[in-house]
């Protein structure tokens, strides 16, 4: 049988998992917004518009919500659980941001006045799929503390940056000017790639929340 537990060490861990399940249900919440991209893109989808704006503005409340709780929170939990706690923080930020990125694209798309072409929009929806999937893998991966999973998702960023890098190229390579619309596409297919982004600091978050290390700034070897 363990030790007993005071009411405020039981008090205080029932806050700490409840800020854990807080930026977890953000992880959903920013893949429900990548997951209806592929219907605002190819359909010009209003409910798919709304579903988004949702999204961004609950990721926003989770956000603020987590921030006003933490200071008191992590000043009265063990080491591990303080760890815990700012992992939480590092990662609903990053889920917020994400959350704005998507939403950057679904405001872009909304102001069109055209249809966007079937070519760019497999490229973007291809990319939003990419950060779906991203996104789910970072949710398991906290919720079971698997390494895997956060090796995937730095695999994956691989994959959103050949896609962009592709329809960049494609307009870059063109001999006739820029247009508006083309400007904003390319626009949309950078909020993407930005959010893979956000996605691979929540793998590096999960690894080092795993392995107590971190890879960020992670300086390079020197060849002998």
């Amino acid at each position: 049988m363990g030790l007993a537990t005071s009411p405020a060490n039981a008090g205080s861990a029932k806050v700490s998992d409840d800020l854990t399940r807080l930026a977890l249900r953000a992880c959903l919440i920013a893949r429900d917004a990548a997951f209806n991209v592929r219907d605002l893109v190819t359909n010009s989808s209003r409910m798919a518009f709304l579903a988004i704006k949702d999204c961004e503005q609950e990721l926003d409340i989770l956000e603020r919500q987590i921030d006003e709780r933490m200071p008191a929170a992590i000043t009265r939990v063990s080491e591990s659980r303080a760890r815990q706690l700012l992992s939480s923080l590092k990662c609903t930020t990053d889920l917020e941001r994400i959350g704005d990125l998507v939403m950057s694209v679904a405001l872009r798309v909304q102001a069109r006045t055209e249809k966007i072409p079937v070519s760019d929009a497999r490229h973007l929806v291809e990319m939003s799929e990419v950060l779906r999937e991203m996104l789910q893998l970072i949710y398991q991966g906290f919720s079971t503390l698997d390494l895997e999973c956060a090796r995937k998702v730095l695999q994956m960023d691989k994959e959103i940056d050949r896609i962009c890098h592709e329809l960049f190229q494609k307009y870059l390579a063109r001999s006739l000017p820029q247009g508006p619309s083309e400007f904003q596409i390319l626009l949309m297919a950078q909020a993407l790639e930005r959010a893979g982004d956000h996605s691979t600091n929540l793998a590096e978050e999960l690894y080092s929340l795993i392995e107590g290390r971190s890879l960020r700034h992670v300086p390079k070897k020197k060849a002998n």
